[in-house]
């Protein structure tokens, strides 16, 4: 398929064949889609957690509003954002850029100076917002990924992200459960499966300037 096929092949699944397992290598290539998703100033204010147990699983379920792809999925992967962003995140960023470049502090420093100022003035509420609106970048990435790998997916946010936080233990890393993505391979039975995509024209959604 080509990439348009691709996403037109794609759907939320709303049931996963509990018998088909994601391999090693699919999972790996979601978690580098995912590293290498693009973020405000390059910041990866993400983390994300991948839970192939089904123990753990079930226990979402009720978190998630019943929804049963949490539990039948091969794999849930979940976005997590930071529950307060600090400062020294965009030094470890620039030391990161130092290391990998080997760029100079002189051409470091202006824009090092500019954003450890933006950040700093802004409030945990909205480093939060902020933060948030790069997970949903991160979920748009992979779903189009899972679409040219043809891996299934269910994009949700209808959990709550508190319970999800409490059994995941996500607070003990200073993060929160923002968006939740479970993974695998549609059910024959799945009645959306065949069913047409609703989209409307390009015309309605597109504004061109020739």
């Amino acid at each position: 398929m080509n990439t348009i096929e691709s996403l037109q092949w794609r759907y939320a699944v709303k049931k996963f064949d509990i018998n088909k397992t994601l391999s090693t290598s699919q999972i790996k290539t979601l978690k580098e889609a995912f590293n290498l998703t693009a973020t405000s100033y390059g910041l990866q204010p993400l983390k994300l957690v991948v839970i192939n147990n089904k123990d753990i699983q079930k226990k979402l379920v009720p978190a998630s509003f019943n929804q049963p792809q949490v539990l039948e999925a091969s794999h849930l992967l979940v976005i997590c954002i930071p529950k307060e962003y600090a400062i020294t995140e965009v030094k470890k960023y620039f030391d990161l850029v130092k290391k990998i470049r080997a760029t100079p502090d002189s051409v470091m420093d202006p824009f090092k100076t500019f954003l450890t100022a933006d950040i700093s003035k802004k409030t945990q509420e909205e480093l939060l917002v902020w933060n948030r609106n790069q997970a949903y970048i991160a979920l748009g990435n992979l779903l189009t990924v899972c679409a040219v790998e043809q891996i299934d997916a269910c994009p949700m946010e209808g959990f709550v992200p508190a319970k999800y936080d409490e059994i995941l233990g996500l607070e003990e890393h200073n993060l929160t459960a923002t968006l939740v993505l479970p993974v695998g391979f549609r059910a024959e039975d799945d009645y959306m499966k065949d069913l047409k995509k609703v989209r409307k024209n390009l015309e309605d959604v597109v504004i061109e300037f020739n």
